[in-house]
């Protein structure tokens, strides 16, 4: 089990594609017209074999518009965890009492939404892939995209809450992982080769995925194209979409 999948929500979806790409050295390796079934547009940008999403409502019911006005803004939207044992994960996540809101399942990957107010934090779906080390949601020519100059992985995402603890113990529940103390107020529950951190708020916006961090190649190309962005106001804290990149 690991975090496959980052998602932001924009509104202006090509200014914010601009600057990741820009400021990563990553590209976008495919729009997804599928999400048109949510209201949404995106782009999908591979991060290694890791992927950033960013969709942007077109339609004003759309639960992403709801989400920008109740978050004031940009930021992090959802989370898609590769699952080694999907079918496991599905009849733990029920006996939970957590509902699903979508589920699709296709021959080469199967998705499982849950629903935010049974997980709290940020939207979360559990999902698996056949071949393992293939993701549908990324499209066909996802691999052909890969840019490695500056940037190799997402490693970890970072949740605000004004409960952290209990967020996490939450969390933990669902995903079966345990969670650890970092320090006050922060917890960590640690997953294949990635992890999940939970804070306490720090952008005075309220509960949500506020960061994450990726894996860098050449750290001081990409904070030199934040800076080049206007993506870097202090020099070092890369802050895109409404979260904060973590460049480690």
């Amino acid at each position: 089990m690991r975090l496959r999948q980052t998602v932001l929500v924009a509104r202006d979806l090509d200014a914010v594609v601009g600057d990741l790409t820009a400021v990563l050295g990553i590209e976008v390796g495919f729009r997804d017209p599928l999400v048109a079934e949510f209201g949404l547009r995106n782009a999908v940008m591979p991060v290694g074999d890791t992927f950033l999403e960013v969709v942007s409502p077109i339609d004003p019911q759309a639960t992403a518009e709801r989400y920008l006005a109740r978050r004031r803004g940009d930021g992090g939207y959802m989370l898609i965890v590769q699952c080694d044992d999907l079918d496991a994960d599905r009849r733990r996540v029920a006996d939970l009492g957590v509902r699903t809101v979508w589920k699709l399942d296709l021959p080469q990957i199967r998705g499982t939404h849950l629903h935010p107010k049974d997980t709290g934090g940020a939207l979360l779906s559990l999902d698996d892939a056949t071949p393992a080390d293939s993701w549908h949601w990324a499209g066909p020519q996802w691999r052909s995209r890969v840019r490695r100059e500056r940037v190799e992985a997402i490693t970890a995402a970072e949740i605000q809450s004004e409960e952290p603890k209990a967020l996490a113990a939450r969390w933990a529940e669902i995903l079966d992982r345990p969670p650890d103390a970092l320090a006050k107020d922060s917890y960590e529950i640690t997953l294949d080769g990635t992890r999940l951190r939970f804070v306490t708020p720090r952008d005075g916006r309220g509960e949500g995925l506020c960061g994450f961090d990726v894996r860098a190649v050449d750290r001081e190309a990409v904070l030199r194209g934040a800076r080049e962005r206007g993506c870097c106001p202090d020099g070092e804290a890369v802050t895109i979409g409404g979260v904060r990149i973590a460049i480690v």
